[in-house]
C-alpha cells in the first residue's frame, strides 16, 4: 500500500510538472519536415499550397505557407513522401523527401512560372519500395478509421491482427506475432512498452487516439528490446500547427447492446498544440464467451487522452502524454457455471448436506495510467538529442462469486481473488546524428518495474483434498481426518498409506469450515539496457549495423551483448529491394504474475493448486534468440507492390503461458527452447481509381521442446518431443478492399475476408496406440479403437461440437464416456484420423474459418464545408460463422468469435 501511495504521488508529482510545460512538442519515434518556398527570383510566395503524401500508407497531410514563405509538418511517422506544393500561376513542383531520425528535414523549394496541374500522380514502381532491411508494415489513420474491426474493447489488436502478417489471432484481442507466445511490444511516442495488452491483462491506449503505426515484424532494430517478435511503433495525434480547432463527436449502437461514445479535440498554433480523447464503451460481449450463446458477459470502458505539445524555440521542445482508461467486466459463464451445486452444511461429518449454491459470478476490473513526457533539443543541423521518462501502472482487481463455492467448476477446484498490481517507472535519452551516408542513433533506457501480487483462495471442491476414498478409491466428501475413515467403511487416504490427502491445505478447505489462504509476492526488477545503432546508406546499399547491451536484475540477474545487423540492396530496373538481417535478442519474463509462478511451486499450500512439475526450477529465468530473415520488395508498375520475409527464429527458454484453475490468473512458464521457420506476406494496391486493398498471409510454424524449465505447472509435451504450442497455425491471411465513391458526397464501402487455418487444440481427445509423440489414449470399445471422453462434462463436449454416430452433445446430454475413434467426429475441430495424432507433426487443431466483415459509410451527408456529419455502418462476422478460436486452451481456455455483429454510428466532424 505504501508504494502504491508513493506511485500516485509521483505521478501526480510528473503531471504537475508536465501541465506546468503546456505547450511543448518532442518526439523520439516521429520526425518533421519544414522548408521555404519561393519564385525564380528567390522571393517567398506566402500562400502556396504544400502538402505530402506516403502512397503505399495512405498518409497525407497539407498546409499553407505563412507570410514569410515557409511551411512546416511535425509529427511525422518515419517513411520517405512525396512533396507537391502549387500555387496559381506557377509550375507544380513534385519530389521526394524521405523521414527517417528526428534530425528535422529542411528544404527550400524553387517553383517556376507556369501553369498548376490539379493532380499528381505516382510516377513509378519505386515509389512504393522502401529500401529498407528490416521488413514492416506502415497503416495510417486514413486506412483503420474505415477498416472494419472485430473487436471495440481491443480495436488496436484487432487492427494489428488483421493489417500485419505474421499475426495469429486470438481470443480477447490476444495475438501472436511470428509464432510466439504474446511477445509483442509497444513504442508509442518513443515510450517501451513491453507488458501485455490484451483486456484480460491491461487497457490499451484507445485507437482513436493514434495517427499512424508501424509493425516491424523483421529482424529488430538494436533499439528496441524486452519482447521483440512484433515491435508496433505508435504515433499519436497532436494538435500542433491546427490554428483552427479541429473535432469529431461520435456516437454508435449496436448488437449485444454495445454503446459507443466519443469526443476528440484538437488545437494549437505553429509552436505549440494540444488534442484530447474521451471516449467510452459499453456492451453485452466484453470478452469473447466459451459459448456461443453470450451471457454473463457484461462490461465497459472509459479512456481519456491528452497529448500537449510546446516548442520554446528552434532548438527546444517538449511533449507529454496523459492516458487513464479503466475496463469493468464479467467473466464469461458456460453453462457448467449454473446453478452450482456444493455443500451447504456438514462438511466435516460423515454425511455432508449438497445443495444449489447459484451461478458462478466471478468480475473484473482493470485501471490503468500512463505519463510520458519527452524533451528534445536540437543541437545542430545533423544531431538531435531526446530526452524521456514515463510512468505506467496497470491495477488489476478479480473477484470470486459472493458465494465462494458457487466458484466450483469442471477445471475449478478453488475460489480465488486478486488484487495485482504492475508499476513502470523509466527514463531513456537517445542522440541521433544524420550526416553523409550515416544515420546514427546512440541511447540508453532505464526501467523500474514494482510487482505486487496479492491472492486470496480457499478449495470448494469437496473432494479435491478428501481425507477417505471408498473401495475403489474413489474420494468422498466430508470427514476432515484420515483417522475418520473406518467408523464410516471408507478407506484412509493418508499419505502414510499410499493416499493422497494433505492435511496442509485443511485449513483452507472452504466445503470443510476452513477459511482463506492469503498470498503476497513482491518483486522489484530494473533493466537497464544501451545501444548504438547506424544506418549506411551507400548508393543501391543500406546497411543496418548495431548493438545492444541489456542487463536485467530481476527475480535472477542476466546480461548479454546483443548485435543487430541487416542489408538491403535496391536493383531500380526491376522495382526489386533485397534483404537480409539478424538479431541476438534477450527475451524478458513476462511480469503479470511472475512471483507466483516462480515461488509458488516452493510454497506448501500453492504447490498442489498449481500442478508443479517435480524437478523444474521456480525462477524464470531469460531467454536469448537467434532470429534470421530474409525477403524481398517487389512493385509491379506503380499500382501493386508485394513484401515478403523468410523467418526462423531459435530461442533457448521459450515463454508460454499456464492458468490457475478457470480464471483470469495467467502466469509465465519457460519451455527449454523453441524453434519457429515461417514466411510473411503483404501486398498493397495503394489507390487505383479509388480503389485500395491490402492482403497480408503468413504460415509460422511454432515448435516448443520440452521440458519445462522454470514456473509453475503445465501439461503439455512428452520429456524431448517437440510439440506445436496452442498458437501454432498452419496459415492464415486477410484481405481488405475498400472503394471511395467519386464525388464530393460519395460514400465508401469496405470489406474484409479473414482466414484461419486454426489454432492447436491439444485438449481434443483422440486415439493413436502405436505413435511416440502423442497425448492420445488407446482406449477399446468392443474390441475397437475407442476414445475416451470421461474426462469432460456434456457442456465441453458441447463447445466443441462433439458427436458419437452422429449424435451431437447438448449442454445438459452428453455423449457415451466412451465412444468408437471411427464415429467420433466434431463440427468445429479437425480431429486427427486414429493411429495418426502427432503432438509436432499433425496435432488436433480447430477447424478452419473464414470470417467475412464489411462497412459502408459517408463522411459528408450533407456537403458541408466546416462542419460535417457522417454515418457509418458495419457488420462483423456477416455470414454468422459458429466457429472457436480455442478449446480448453492451456492458457486462456475456450473461447467462440464473435457472432454477427451490426452498428451503426453516426459522428458530428469541425
Amino acid at each position: 500500500m505504501r508504494s502504491f501511495k508513493r506511485s500516485i504521488l509521483f505521478s501526480l508529482f510528473v503531471l504537475a510538472i508536465s501541465q506546468a510545460f503546456s505547450s511543448l512538442h518532442a518526439q523520439s519515434n516521429s520526425g518533421s519536415i519544414s522548408g521555404t518556398v519561393t519564385d525564380p527570383t528567390g522571393a517567398v510566395i506566402p500562400g502556396a499550397a504544400v502538402s505530402i503524401q506516403n502512397p503505399v500508407s495512405a498518409y497525407t497531410r497539407s498546409a499553407t505557407t505563412d507570410s514569410a514563405g515557409h511551411f512546416r509538418f511535425p509529427n511525422l511517422p518515419f517513411n520517405p513522401y512525396h512533396l507537391t506544393v502549387t500555387k496559381d500561376g506557377f509550375a507544380t513542383f513534385v519530389g521526394d523527401v524521405e523521414v527517417d531520425s528526428i534530425v528535422p528535414v529542411a528544404s527550400i523549394v524553387h517553383l517556376k512560372i507556369g501553369a498548376a496541374s490539379n493532380t499528381v500522380t505516382v510516377e513509378g514502381g519505386e515509389d512504393l519500395l522502401e529500401n529498407d532491411p528490416t521488413a514492416h508494415t506502415d497503416v495510417d489513420r486514413g486506412l483503420f478509421d474505415k477498416l472494419p474491426l472485430e473487436s471495440a474493447s481491443s480495436s488496436l489488436s484487432s487492427l494489428v491482427t488483421l493489417a500485419s502478417p505474421g499475426v495469429a489471432a486470438d481470443s480477447n484481442g490476444l495475438f501472436h506475432g511470428l509464432g510466439d507466445h504474446a511477445s509483442n511490444s509497444f513504442s508509442v511516442d518513443g515510450q517501451p512498452i513491453t507488458d501485455q495488452q490484451s483486456k484480460v491483462f491491461s487497457n490499451q491506449l484507445p485507437s482513436n487516439a493514434v495517427q499512424s503505426l508501424e509493425v516491424i515484424d523483421g529482424a529488430p532494430p538494436a533499439e528496441y528490446g524486452g519482447k521483440t517478435s512484433l515491435v508496433i511503433n505508435v504515433t499519436t495525434r497532436s494538435g500542433q500547427g491546427l490554428t483552427k480547432p479541429v473535432g469529431n463527436i461520435t456516437t454508435s449502437y449496436g448488437t449485444f447492446g454495445t454503446a459507443t461514445g466519443s469526443v476528440d479535440l484538437g488545437y494549437g498554433g505553429q509552436n505549440w498544440g494540444n488534442f484530447f480523447e474521451l471516449d467510452g464503451l459499453n456492451t453485452g460481449r466484453f470478452l469473447d464467451p466459451p459459448e456461443f450463446s453470450v451471457f454473463h458477459d457484461k462490461g465497459n470502458e472509459q479512456n481519456v487522452f491528452d497529448r500537449v505539445d510546446y516548442q520554446f524555440s528552434a532548438a527546444n521542445s517538449f511533449h507529454t502524454n496523459f492516458n487513464y482508461s479503466r475496463s469493468w467486466f464479467q467473466n464469461p459463464n458456460t453453462y457448467d457455471n449454473l446453478n452450482i451445486s456444493n455443500v451447504l452444511s456438514g462438511g466435516t461429518g460423515a454425511s455432508p448436506i449438497f445443495g444449489n449454491v447459484g451461478n458462478t459470478d466471478q468480475r473484473s476490473k482493470i485501471g490503468t495510467y500512463d505519463i510520458a513526457p519527452t524533451f528534445t533539443h536540437i543541437l545542430s543541423k545533423d544531431a538531435v538529442l531526446n530526452l524521456g521518462g514515463y510512468v505506467r501502472r496497470d491495477g488489476y482487481n478479480y473477484y470470486p462469486s459472493g458465494n465462494p463455492l458457487s466458484d466450483l467448476g469442471p477445471i475449478q477446484n478453488e475460489s480465488v481473488s486478486q488484487q495485482r498490481s504492475l508499476l513502470n517507472a523509466g527514463v531513456h535519452g537517445e542522440l541521433t546524428i544524420q550526416k553523409g551516408i550515416n544515420s546514427i542513433k546512440a541511447g540508453t533506457v532505464y526501467q523500474h518495474t514494482f510487482l505486487r501480487e496479492h491472492d486470496n483462495l480457499g478449495l470448494i471442491n469437496a473432494t479435491f483434498n478428501s481425507p477417505c476414498v471408498d473401495g475403489s478409491g474413489n474420494p468422498q466428501p466430508g470427514f476432515t481426518d484420515p483417522s475418520q475413515c473406518a467408523a464410516a467403511g471408507l478407506v484412509s487416504n493418508d499419505p502414510a498409506v499410499g493416499g493422497s490427502f494433505n492435511s496442509v491445505l485443511l485449513p483452507y478447505d472452504l466445503t470443510r469450515s476452513g477459511s482463506l489462504y492469503a498470498y503476497f509476492g513482491h518483486a522489484d526488477v530494473k533493466e537497464l539496457a544501451l545501444y548504438v545503432q547506424d544506418q549506411i546508406k551507400a548508393g543501391k546499399w543500406v546497411f543496418n549495423l548495431g548493438i545492444r547491451g541489456d542487463l536485467y536484475n530481476g527475480l535472477t540477474v542476466t546480461r548479454q551483448p546483443e548485435p543487430r545487423v541487416g542489408a538491403a540492396y535496391s536493383i531500380k530496373q526491376s522495382n526489386t529491394v533485397l534483404r537480409v538481417s539478424y538479431a541476438r535478442t534477450l527475451e524478458t519474463p513476462f511480469n503479470e504474475n511472475l512471483v507466483l509462478s516462480s515461488s509458488g511451486c516452493g510454497n506448501e499450500v500453492l504447490a498442489p493448486l498449481l500442478a508443479c512439475t517435480p524437478g523444474v526450477s521456480g525462477t524464470l529465468q531469460p531467454g536469448f534468440r537467434n532470429e534470421f530473415h530474409a525477403g524481398l520488395q517487389q512493385a509491379f508498375g506503380k499500382n501493386v507492390v508485394i513484401s515478403g520475409d523468410y523467418i526462423w527464429k531459435y530461442t533457448h527458454n521459450a515463454f508460454d503461458f499456464s492458468i490457475f484453475g478457470n480464471t483470469p490468473i495467467f502466469f509465465p512458464i519457460d519451455w527449454h527452447n523453441s524453434k519457429i521457420p515461417g514466411y510473411a506476406i503483404r501486398a498493397d494496391v495503394p489507390n487505383y481509381h479509388n480503389f485500395s486493398a491490402f492482403v497480408v498471409m503468413s504460415s509460422v510454424a511454432a515448435r516448443f521442446f520440452p521440458p519445462q524449465a522454470a514456473g509453475a505447472g503445465a501439461t503439455v509435451g512428452q520429456p524431448g518431443l517437440p510439440f506445436r504450442i496452442d498458437h501454432d497455425e498452419k496459415f492464415n491471411q486477410t484481405t481488405h478492399v475498400q472503394y471511395q465513391v467519386p464525388g464530393r458526397r460519395g460514400p465508401w464501402i469496405g470489406f474484409n475476408w479473414r482466414y484461419d487455418g486454426g489454432l492447436v487444440a491439444g485438449a481434443t481427445p483422440c486415439y493413436n496406440a502405436i505413435g511416440a509423440n502423442t497425448l492420445c489414449g488407446s482406449t477399446t470399445l468392443n474390441g475397437q479403437p475407442a476414445v475416451d471422453l470421461s474426462g469432460l462434462t456434456a457442456d465441453q463436449e458441447f463447445e466443441a461440437g462433439f458427436a458419437c454416430n452422429g449424435v451431437k452433445a447438448s449442454p445438459t446430454t452428453p455423449l457415451p464416456a466412451t465412444c468408437l475413434a471411427s464415429q467420433f467426429t466434431s463440427s468445429l475441430i479437425s480431429i486427427p484420423a486414429p493411429n495418426t495424432e502427432d503432438d509436432d507433426k499433425n496435432p488436433p487443431r480447430i477447424a478452419p474459418r473464414s470470417l467475412f466483415d464489411a462497412s459502408i459509410g459517408d463522411d459528408n451527408l450533407f456537403g458541408g464545408e466546416k462542419r460535417k456529419w457522417s454515418l457509418r455502418l458495419t457488420a462483423v462476422n456477416v455470414a454468422n460463422k459458429y466457429a472457436l478460436y480455442n478449446f480448453l486452451s492451456t492458457f486462456s481456455g475456450t473461447h467462440y468469435v464473435t457472432p454477427r455483429a451490426m452498428t451503426a454510428e453516426i459522428g458530428f466532424h469541425f
